[in-house]
């Protein structure tokens, strides 16, 4: 299923001509899914450090929505590789996820319902 998905991804950017940056909302079995599935993913907790201390995704690292250099900090990472976000509920890792179009990334992923959906999916977290 996971791989039907990238597939019409990679078709749809095809069928029109270039592939443009593309920002994802996706179910917490399918963030888990591809977290174990690829490797060279870059997963970014854009919560605050105190709600990241709380439990969090493991292998995330925590850029805080927040901070002021936000997005020079997202910048410093790999435009080409795929970008995991996500956030409490959702509302900060969507305006990230956009932001991080803006700056050329190829390819992010937003966790919808952030770590509440992570957490009601009984996802394991670490702290």
């Amino acid at each position: 299923m996971q791989k039907l998905f990238f597939l019409l991804l990679l078709l749809g950017g095809i069928s029109c001509g270039h592939l443009e940056a593309q920002s994802v909302a996706i179910s917490a079995d399918d963030f888990e899914k591809m977290l174990q599935s690829d490797k060279s993913v870059q997963l970014v907790d854009v919560r605050t450090p105190a709600e990241f201390a709380k439990g969090h995704i493991e292998g995330a690292v925590n850029h805080n929505f927040y901070d002021a250099d936000f997005a020079q900090k997202m910048g410093r990472l790999d435009k080409k590789r795929p970008v995991m976000v996500y956030c409490a509920v959702g509302g900060r890792s969507a305006s990230a996820s956009e932001q991080l179009k803006k700056l050329g990334f190829e390819k992010v992923f937003d966790l919808a319902g952030g770590m509440g959906a992570w957490n009601k999916a009984g996802k394991k977290v670490v702290k």
